[in-house]
């Protein structure tokens, strides 16, 4: 029994000596155990935070999120004319209302004031800026900003997308897209755009066609599901765009509803679909994008308006929300206050983000209760009507500074 416990304890120990069979058992762990194992060793902690791993295992779970807090975003001080509003240099360019320690520390380093304003972020990396001229990328794990070249051609008025991709050979691997919104809707069924990659450090100029006449709303971000960017256009539509499609073509889908409502969000279901939330004063409604056997693809092969079936997820009414969670209701004060959608939590169709005055809450659909959000900040002197107010996350994923950047674990 001793040798056989023996034999068997160095078949063990030479399994777990290979890091290819190691890697092997660890992908097959569930997110909640990866994070713990990164005590057992320096060499479990170096090969779990390797660029390497991560990939692999992205690629086959689903790891959650760290909410960090809100950025705000003027839309008065965005394309701004000549002789247009200026920003008051008691206002901050990059206001963020921390929810966490991390928040806080990036709030009070310093680093925001030399960003910018914020346009959008993905996976903890940020894209902030000065249009047209100057963009920034943050990552919070380096702590540095890197700022991408001057791009090429000059847009009068666009809209943007910030693309992050988990790459098993660089720690950082991402685009950001630029799209010029034209005015006249009745004229154009070209969108003319401009890539900056992460891997040629260089932006490239492109068309897309689209088969009806499209124009994109301007200074609005682009929602990134799977690689595949949706944009806002006129008349009550959403643009889809996939980088990675042979063809250079957009498709144009129909929203549902009259699209005039108060607020309006699109965000990433559980599922992986393109997901719809729209607000009025005495509620809101989410809706789903269903996808074909091929996804999204064979809207791109279309010669007509696209053809799709949204799909009613919820319907929740104001009133009844707060009648059900008096307590919270009574506590803020928020009888007197309009509510509104204000995001979607990411790749999460349970919750949705709500706001009333300047309260923030967490709405759960399934226990229909209700949290407030405490954030360090004075929500109480933002332009609401005027702002976008985005949560910030950062990827649930054990960091070292073991691994250099674009370090396996060998």
């Amino acid at each position: 029994m001793k040798s056989r416990r023996m034999r068997h304890e160095n078949v063990l120990h030479t399994a777990l000596s290979c890091d290819d069979i190691l890697c092997n058992i660890l992908l097959r762990l569930p997110p909640e155990s990866i994070s713990k194992l990164i005590i057992v060793s320096k060499r479990w902690l170096h090969l779990i935070c390797s660029s390497s791993f991560r990939h692999s295992y992205l690629s086959r779970w689903r790891v959650g999120f760290n909410l960090l807090g809100f950025f705000v975003c003027n839309s008065l001080y965005l394309g701004r004319p000549q002789g247009g509003a200026r920003r008051p240099r008691s206002e901050p360019a990059l206001p963020l209302l921390s929810t966490s320690r991390e928040g806080d520390d990036m709030k009070f380093s310093g680093i925001l004031k030399q960003l910018g304003y914020f346009i959008d972020s993905s996976s903890g990396l940020l894209l902030c800026g000065r249009h047209p001229k100057a963009y920034y990328v943050w990552d919070p794990v380096t702590k540095q900003p890197h700022k991408l070249p001057r791009p090429r051609v000059y847009f009068e008025e666009l809209c943007m997308a910030f693309l992050v991709e988990d790459s098993p050979d660089d720690d950082i691997c991402y685009r950001v897209v630029r799209a010029k919104c034209e005015s006249r809707f009745d004229e154009i069924n070209i969108v003319t755009i401009e890539t900056f990659s992460s891997k040629t450090s260089t932006w490239s100029f492109s068309k897309l066609t689209c088969s009806s006449p499209v124009s994109l709303s301007p200074w609005t971000s682009g929602t990134v599901i799977g690689g595949v960017i949706h944009w806002y256009a006129a008349q009550g539509n959403v643009v889809i765009y996939d980088p990675d499609h042979l063809e250079k073509r957009i498709a144009l889908v129909k929203l549902p509803g009259t699209f005039d409502f108060d607020e309006q969000v699109l965000g990433e279901s559980s599922d992986g679909c393109l997901q719809y939330g729209w607000s009025c004063k005495s509620g809101l409604q989410i809706w789903v994008l269903e996808k074909d056997l091929d996804g999204y693809t064979s809207l791109f092969s279309s010669n007509k308006q696209s053809n799709v079936n949204w799909s009613l997820r919820y319907k929740l009414n104001f009133k009844i929300m707060w009648k059900k969670n008096p307590t919270v209701a009574t506590k803020c004060s928020t009888r007197s206050k309009e509510t509104e959608i204000l995001s979607f939590a990411p790749q999460n169709s349970e919750s949705v983000f709500i706001r009333s005055g300047s309260n923030i809450f967490l709405y759960h659909f399934e226990s229909e209760r209700v949290e407030l959000i405490q954030y360090q900040g004075r929500g109480s002197t933002i332009l609401w009507d005027f702002s976008k107010v985005v949560p910030y996350y950062k990827r649930a994923w054990p960091h070292s500074a073991l691994c250099g950047s674009g370090n396996s674990a060998a």
